[in-house]
């Protein structure tokens, strides 16, 4: 059974008691994915126009912020979105993501949008929700920037295998970035050993470090 909780910076997560696991940082749901994905990730993309692949849409946090950002910053974004087990409509009509930087009607949207279609926001945000197990998909949508934002790799260590960074890489673009919360040794090391250059870099409020990586292209002068 799905709750909502609030964290420290006043926004809202999904908590599931029976594994002890949150959505979002307790320190501050937006504040992460702030730091995290935006800051960390989006921010870096020089494109004006991209592709960008989300691992766990969840409460819709981080694809509602990067719509934000891409109305703010003229950008085009195709956002595709890989979920097994998407929160009910009545619970997402609960989170008050949208009391920080309003946009309600698309909000909603993004939680009502039909699975495994394209589906126009607004002329700066595109979404794509695939209703699928990322454990077992073999084809990935190209990708300029990837949040990866699974359940810890304590709880769901299969989201975290080497073999589903190996599939990452084949389907990032050149230069793209991946970024993630997690900091933990053997998942930089499952990142490295898929082809990826990886850095610790500092992670979000409550947590010292995070993870991003790059697919570097070697070029021969």
């Amino acid at each position: 059974m799905m709750k909502l909780i609030t964290t420290d910076d006043g926004s809202n997560t999904v908590l599931i008691p029976s594994i002890g696991e949150t959505y979002h940082s307790t320190f501050g749901a937006i504040q992460e994915s702030e730091h995290v994905f935006i800051e960390a990730g989006l921010r870096l993309c020089c494109k004006k126009r991209l592709t960008l692949l989300e691992v766990g849409f969840g409460s819709g946090l981080n694809a509602y912020l990067t719509m934000i950002y891409a109305i703010n910053n003229d950008l085009e974004v195709h956002y595709h979105a890989v979920e097994r087990y998407p929160i009910d409509d009545a619970l997402a009509s609960e989170l008050n993501f949208v009391s920080r930087y309003g946009r309600a009607d698309e909000f909603a949207s993004l939680h009502r949008a039909e699975w495994n279609a394209e589906v126009r926001i607004n002329d700066r945000f595109f979404i794509t929700k695939h209703l699928a197990d990322f454990t077992v998909m073999d084809r990935l949508p190209q990708f300029d920037v990837c949040y990866f934002d699974a359940f810890s790799p304590d709880k769901q260590p299969e989201m975290w295998a080497l073999d589903r960074f190996e599939l990452l890489y084949r389907y990032a673009e050149d230069e793209a970035i991946l970024t993630t919360y997690c900091a933990k040794g053997q998942v930089r090391r499952n990142m490295q050993q898929a082809g990826f250059v990886v850095e610790r870099i500092q992670g979000a409020k409550g947590k010292r470090e995070m993870l991003r990586a790059k697919k570097k292209i070697l070029t021969i002068s």
